[in-house]
């Protein structure tokens, strides 16, 4: 699993138009699902950035995590995290699950990261979604689990 945490002050899901998804301060996460990726998988990183310390304390630290600042978490599905990019000028995405093998990873890390105590909403599987993020910092940390 690939994941891109952005910390924001708002970020937003658009399909068809219409908003299906608002969070205020907390957490964008854009998601991408691998052919090896197991449940475990999704818990562990699911937990790992839950507690993840990003968020500045009183002395502007980042040494809070969003269940700390009463943060929400907003998962975005997004395959092409994982181009690869090594040959030619057109991204392969061979190393992205496929839908059958992505949609339940994703939603179990969601469900993974409500069981944490994070509320958590996210965007459509498979459709195309116009993102809205204000990033907060700007602080963007990328993270691959397992890890290696």
């Amino acid at each position: 699993m690939k994941a891109v945490i952005q910390r924001v002050k708002f970020g937003s899901v658009c399909v068809e138009g219409k908003v299906i998804s608002k969070i205020g301060r907390g957490l964008v996460i854009l998601l991408g699902v691998t052919h090896n990726d197991t449940l475990a998988y999704a818990e562990a990183l699911a937990s790992k950035i839950a507690s993840l310390r990003i968020f500045e304390d009183n002395e502007s630290k980042m040494n809070l995590s969003c269940i700390e600042v009463g943060g929400e978490v907003l998962v975005v599905s997004q395959f092409t995290l994982l181009a690869d990019t090594r040959k030619g000028r057109r991204p392969s995405f061979t190393d992205a699950a496929r839908p059958e093998i992505a949609e339940p990873l994703c939603t179990h890390f969601i469900d993974s990261l409500i069981k944490a105590g994070l509320p958590t909403q996210s965007g459509i599987f498979g459709a195309h979604m116009l993102v809205s993020i204000e990033n907060d910092g700007p602080v963007t940390i990328v993270m691959d689990y397992p890890i290696e």
